[in-house]
């Protein structure tokens, strides 16, 4: 998939050090499932396992983001898809250099218009650490809904934490603007 700055594609082995790089930031890692630091030998088994989906199957596929003027990692965009395929859920991470720039909420938005544009899908939603503001807004600016906050329903790294959902109805998303 591309975007006018970017451009979504398989990982390949070449991006694991960069995907080391940027797992292992702790301002990345913070309101992630995984621990820091990530080391390059366990990024190479995740690049490995991100290129071997298929990204219309069931379960997660991992799409790496890089500029397109620029060859090279900078995110990435995770789509976990239903069994039935009817709906999916998104995530994604992007290096810190790389935020605040726009790329990962137009890797975000191209990703849904795939999904429910070209795809037909009837829901995607997400979800995010409640502390995450940044996260948050960036699915709202995509069209996303809040639909619940759960107190203390997460027991991550230590400490309970607060998790925010948000979903985008393919009907709702289709008749917009």
């Amino acid at each position: 998939m591309e975007t006018p700055r970017l451009l979504l594609r398989r990982f390949t082995a070449a991006d694991a050090p960069t995907l080391a790089a940027y797992r292992s930031d702790p301002d990345v890692s913070r309101y992630q499932s995984w621990e820091a630091p990530v080391p390059v030998a366990e990024a190479e088994r995740l690049a490995g396992s991100f290129s071997a989906g298929d990204p219309r199957d069931p379960g997660w596929f991992q799409y790496a983001v890089e500029r397109r003027d620029v060859p090279g990692l900078i995110g990435d965009v995770g789509v976990c898809r239903s069994e039935d395929g009817r709906q999916a859920e998104l995530g994604f991470t992007f290096a810190p250099e790389f935020q605040g720039h726009g790329y990962a909420g137009e890797a975000v938005a191209r990703v849904v218009k795939s999904l429910l544009r070209e795809e037909g899908l009837h829901r995607v939603s997400a979800g995010c650490d409640g502390r995450n503001v940044r996260s948050a807004r960036l699915l709202e600016r995509v069209g996303f809904r809040r639909e619940g906050h759960l107190v203390q329903s997460t027991w991550i790294k230590g400490e309970w934490t607060d998790d925010v959902l948000f979903g985008l109805l393919g009907s709702e998303y289709r008749a917009g603007p």
